[in-house]
């Protein structure tokens, strides 16, 4: 895994904006998590090739669309740490905060974390609708990030409350999502923020091509998002 994503991080441009490290660091991260993955389901993706593609390179591509340095983000439904891991791992002064609602994740991330010898990233055991009202995270971060695959007038709500004005959120989605942001146009001006780009990428050492739309917090998130979540799901914005 190490020599693919080694290439692939090339191919990406990323040579010398990262650690000299990082390739070997994600390749472990890679290893635990197809170890673990055995015994808890964390990734349908069981290939070591696909691992280094398709989560370590997909999540390096983010590099190439937003500065991290010395920011903070909060990964939104972590997981099994994408893209959050991943990018602490390529960017250590980044400030990462891992929000998941199953505690066994992060309790593993814990581990990842430690085992890599990372300062960092924090975890947060929480839905993502409740801690959206949580004084302490709420407009706090730069960035925020999600990878799921839910629509985005969902993502948006339980996302964009997270982030500073003058922040972004990043909402990792297929090449074909022209529809779907086009539908969500009143429902991201109404949490108050515009679409800043859609920037389009081919995973390297792949023909799978994915989408970053960018979403830029232009002013503060009404109180009352987000909703409960059985709510966003039966009315979305």
């Amino acid at each position: 895994m190490e020599a693919l994503i080694r290439s692939g991080l090339e191919e990406l441009g990323l040579n010398g904006r990262v650690p000299e490290d990082a390739p070997a660091l994600l390749a472990r991260y890679g290893a635990m998590l197809l170890e673990k993955n055995r015994v808890m389901n964390l990734t349908a993706i069981t290939q070591p090739r696909d691992v280094a593609t398709l989560h370590m390179l997909d999540c390096a591509a983010l590099l190439n669309c937003a500065d991290f340095s010395g920011k903070t983000l909060v990964d939104v439904g972590t997981g099994a740490g994408f893209p959050g891991m991943a990018l602490k791992i390529l960017v250590p002064s980044l400030r990462v905060t891992l929000l998941d609602s199953l505690n066994k994740r992060l309790e593993w991330l814990d581990e990842v974390g430690e085992a890599l010898g990372l300062e960092g990233p924090e975890t947060v055991h929480a839905r993502a609708e409740e801690a959206g009202q949580d004084p302490a995270l709420r407009e706090r971060f730069d960035f925020a990030a999600a990878r799921a695959v839910s629509d985005l007038r969902l993502l948006c709500e339980l996302c964009l409350p997270f982030v500073k004005v003058g922040g972004r959120f990043l909402a990792m989605k297929g090449p074909d999502s022209d529809g779907e942001i086009n539908a969500a146009l009143p429902a991201i001006r109404l949490l108050g923020g515009e679409i800043a780009e859609r920037f389009d990428y081919t995973v390297p050492n792949t023909q799978v091509t994915h989408r970053v739309v960018v979403v830029e917090k232009i002013t503060f998130t009404p109180e009352k998002y987000p909703r409960r979540w059985a709510k966003m799901q039966k009315a979305p914005l």
